[in-house]
């Protein structure tokens, strides 16, 4: 019997993919070079630290649980810590670092002398914290004129010390919804509303050139702001969360904060194969970590 060697057609072409199907959300064969020579970073670690900065609140309602409650407090800390610190290090020639507390924001920014702050993400509802702590803090972050980038917890105390208000993901004051409420988790696509904003630069690795309009970004939150406060401007959204990033350039500030975890980055990096190539989720991230970088230290 005869083989038929007639060659398939090709299928008809499929014309261009919807959102968020058209940009690829990694580029492989990429490197990861230190672009940037040198840089002071202050990083601030929005976590609980010891029972001073519990409210009555948080005393109340963790009881005889406080000091295991405590623990995990610090546990996540140090976990969240050390990636924005791995972040500096792998994107900065020759990185000074230092790490201060929440309470100590305003005197670390005043002694050290930053040339970019990064404020650390959050575990805890906010009434669980001292009021004064955030009352201090929200003084500090409306006044500082050192750059700054917030993660997730933190670009929630941004929002709310700039006026918005801190709810769960189905609009609920923190403490009506401890338990049941509904979180923002793994890896999703968020929208770019302001793909001309120097963040987003090199983010689409097709085309340069092109504006991205989608981010990969990892996240893990229960909490959103329930606006954009004055001043800022919406930079990313998502159908959950509708304010995902967003920027101050006014009153001789630089404020980025992101609702997503952007310093997972090298985590995931850390578990490729072979640095050879950069296809994870995570690359997004990476890229926004080191713009932001870029900008504070030119």
């Amino acid at each position: 019997m005869s083989q038929d060697l007639t060659p398939i057609n090709d299928p008809p072409e499929i014309g261009a993919l919807p959102f968020p199907f058209n940009q690829q959300n990694f580029c492989r064969y990429e490197p990861v070079h230190q672009s940037i020579d040198e840089a002071r970073v202050l990083v601030v670690d929005n976590l609980l630290r010891d029972e001073r900065d519990l409210s009555s609140v948080a005393r109340e309602e963790w009881g005889v649980a406080l000091a295991a409650e405590m623990r995990r407090e610090r546990m996540i800390a140090g976990m969240a810590i050390e990636n924005i610190l791995n972040n500096v290090s792998r994107l900065v020639k020759r990185p000074t670092t230092e790490v201060a507390h929440l309470s100590e924001a305003a005197e670390a920014d005043k002694r050290f002398k930053p040339d970019a702050i990064v404020l650390s993400g959050t575990l805890r509802d906010f009434d669980y914290y001292n009021s004064l702590i955030l009352e201090d803090f929200g003084v500090f972050i409306r006044e500082t004129k050192t750059p700054v980038l917030a993660i997730c917890g933190g670009h929630q105390l941004v929002g709310l010390s700039f006026g918005a208000r801190v709810l769960t993901l189905a609009n609920m004051e923190q403490h009506e919804q401890r338990a049941t409420r509904p979180h923002e988790y793994q890896y999703r696509f968020v929208r770019i509303t302001e793909p001309t904003d120097p963040i987003f630069k090199n983010i689409n690795c097709a085309d340069p050139e092109t504006p991205a309009r989608i981010l990969r970004v990892w996240q893990n939150h229960g909490l959103q702001l329930d606006r954009i406060p004055d001043g800022f401007k919406l930079l990313a959204t998502s159908y959950l969360c509708r304010n995902q990033m967003m920027v101050k350039r006014t009153e001789g500030q630089l404020i980025y904060t992101v609702q997503f975890h952007l310093e997972k980055s090298f985590e995931d990096w850390n578990k490729n194969r072979t640095r050879w190539e950069h296809p994870n989720e995570s690359r997004d991230g990476r890229i926004l970590f080191e713009n932001f970088l870029t900008l504070a230290t030119s």
